[in-house]
């Protein structure tokens, strides 16, 4: 896979940051206040752990992030004292106890994106499935008032799907980060204030 050694790509290896995927975070982070200190964070197919890095910092010791990915723990980032990483399908998981919490998150942050072919159709639909099963099951995780982020493939279906979603936040934004690569079809959909 061709890979971008763009300014972010290089600012990231710099700053010791997995992914370049951190500074779309950080952005969002800046411009939303989604993500406050001390605070609960769910970390939805995580790897390879950038915004779980940016949640660690933010939140620090009295804080919480739980990530959760079908791949292998990234052992790097797993030893930091305020992350708790897990292999394990977000789907499969039906109560918070399979996860081994028992508290409601704060906020749930999902830069998952589905295997793509390069065919954009095929790409957005997988984009709007794994978006759909993601709002389905937000309501066992996320607590009453608490925040959300999620990556979408922009599609007609998209934009028509996540006005069905707006009503279950009080305040709900798309935003494209400036560190998303401009041939990118992707922005984030940001929810604050769930009304579980």
């Amino acid at each position: 896979m061709f890979k971008v050694k763009d300014h972010y790509y290089k600012k990231a290896k710099n700053e010791k940051f997995v992914a370049r995927s951190i500074y779309k975070l950080e952005e969002i982070d800046k411009k939303y206040k989604v993500i406050k200190p001390m605070s609960r964070v769910l970390d939805l197919g995580y790897y390879p752990g950038s915004w779980t890095q940016y949640c660690s910092q933010k939140l620090g010791e009295g804080g919480l992030i739980v990530g959760l990915d079908i791949q292998e723990v990234n052992t790097k980032i797993n030893e930091l004292s305020n992350v708790k990483l897990l292999k394990k399908d977000i789907f499969e998981v039906q109560r918070m106890s399979d996860i081994g919490e028992n508290e409601l998150f704060d906020c749930v942050i999902s830069d998952m994106a589905p295997k793509t072919t390069g065919i954009k159709s095929v790409d957005q639909d997988r984009s709007l499935n794994l978006v759909e099963a993601v709002f389905e099951v937000l309501p066992l995780f996320l607590k009453n008032n608490g925040n959300f982020v999620i990556k979408v493939f922009d599609s007609n279906d998209a934009q028509v799907y996540l006005k069905t979603q707006r009503s279950r936040f009080h305040k709900f934004a798309f935003l494209k980060p400036k560190s998303t690569r401009s041939v990118s079809k992707e922005f984030f959909v940001i929810g604050l204030g769930f009304k579980a």
